[in-house]
């Protein structure tokens, strides 16, 4: 049994083991892999009512807790969402393989062929809080890229993990893949997480999947490099050619659908030429939809309204409310846009193809949309089968981040006898 509350040794162990396992998956087949992701989607169907029975034990522990609504809709897991993990994992099994995928490939005048190649990161390390389809879905994008991974889940989902993370081992033992691919830490102590963060003779990269809050400790404190994934400070601009329709269904989708995902629409700006016309119907509807909306000066003429202050420009709510304002022009609203922004998804709407380009030329966020609600901000929607999350910096992967953007690549020179004069 191992000690639980030794962590540095724990994680000592733990890292050791997935460097192993790491090397034995750098080459391990598609066929393998396939194999693995598609038993642990049927291991996850088989065992649904004991996911269920762990989650509710996961919800007492949030309500004790008193986590918002919008954090216990994260952890929630039922039925509905369990087939949508295993129908996650069926997706990433059915891609193809990046590994060993010849990115391009030329030849010298010295008499040499190099080809680059696409290779694992090796070790990942997931820190997430309290979504525990992560563990799903991070694993199971980790282990399609060839990487082995150790997931430190949030402590509100620590059983509903832990039971998907016993589906995810049996598939992988039962396709005759090393045990170690895929590890869960066994504690809650956060002393873990810090544990994580400097084990740079183990870990190749860490991914954290959370609030501002934990994404700030990560980038703060990690020696290990790390895929950034700030708070998704999502706009929606509504420009003077929206066409009212699209406006008003793509904003209550973006805003009401789902509010605790990081794709949530957080603040709406309205040209000023469509505020007594479209942006009255909206913030209308929003209201309507039960959504508080913090409004500026001018939209709090709208009955039912509440005063935005300044700290709601740049504020990730997770919740049902949005901010509003009225902006002079496209111009202005790129400018607030630039200034508040968390550089993870911005939205225009408009039937004007000049404004639509000025809006993507000139905001430098990792995911820009025309006319489309920004709750498609998700690997899934993307085609990518799952996402381990939106990687908000530049460096390496940006936007969602699937099997392809947990790869790296090497060099594959050949030559007959050349040598360099």
């Amino acid at each position: 049994m191992k000690d639980l509350t030794d962590i540095p040794a724990l994680m000592h162990d733990i890292g050791v083991r997935a460097k192993a396992a790491a090397r034995e998956l750098a080459f391990a087949s598609s066929e393998r892999k396939h194999a693995a992701l598609i038993g642990a989607a049927e291991a996850v169907w088989k065992n649904r009512a004991a996911i269920v029975e762990a989650n509710a034990k996961d919800l007492q522990y949030g309500r004790e807790k008193g986590l918002s609504d919008a954090m216990m809709d994260r952890l929630l897991l039922n039925e509905d969402r369990i087939r949508g993990i295993v129908d996650g994992l069926r997706a990433v099994a059915e891609q193809t393989d990046p590994v060993g995928a010849v990115l391009t490939e030329w030849d010298r005048p010295s008499g040499l062929h190099i080809k680059r190649v696409r290779t694992p990161l090796g070790v990942i390390g997931v820190i997430y809080e309290s979504r525990p389809n992560v563990t799903a879905d991070a694993g199971a994008l980790c282990l399609k890229a060839g990487n082995a991974v150790i997931l430190r889940g949030g402590s509100e989902s620590f059983h509903s993990s832990s039971a998907i993370h016993a589906c995810l081992v049996d598939g992988v033992v039962k396709a005759g893949l090393p045990e170690d691919a895929i590890q869960l830490v066994p504690t809650r102590d956060r002393a873990a997480v810090s544990e994580m963060l400097t084990m740079t003779d183990y870990i190749d990269v860490i991914v954290p999947r959370g609030g501002k809050g934990l994404v700030g400790l990560v980038q703060r404190e990690a020696r290990v490099p790390v895929f950034a994934h700030l708070e998704g400070i999502v706009h929606i601009y509504v420009d003077k050619d929206a066409d009212p329709v699209k406006a008003l269904n793509v904003i209550l989708n973006a805003k009401t659908r789902r509010t605790g995902i990081c794709g949530a629409a957080e603040c709406l700006l309205i040209h000023k030429d469509v505020v007594d016309t479209i942006g009255q119907g909206v913030v209308k509807a929003l209201l309507n939809a039960g959504v508080e909306v913090r409004a500026d000066e001018t939209l709090r003429a709208i009955e039912g309204t509440v005063a935005a202050s300044d700290m709601d420009w740049g504020c990730e709510y997770l919740d049902s409310i949005i901010a509003a304002k009225v902006v002079d022009d496209l111009d202005a609203a790129i400018d607030h846009i630039n200034t508040y922004s968390s550089n993870h998804t911005d939205c225009i709407l408009t039937e004007d193809d000049a404004a639509a380009a000025k809006f993507f030329e000139r905001i430098d966020s990792a995911i820009l949309m025309r006319n489309a609600s920004t709750q498609f901000a998700d690997g899934g929607e993307f085609g990518m089968g799952a996402e381990i999350g939106i990687a908000t910096g530049k460096m390496h992967a940006r936007g969602p981040v699937g099997a392809e953007q947990l790869t790296s690549f090497k060099y594959i020179v050949v030559g007959d006898g050349t040598t360099r004069g």
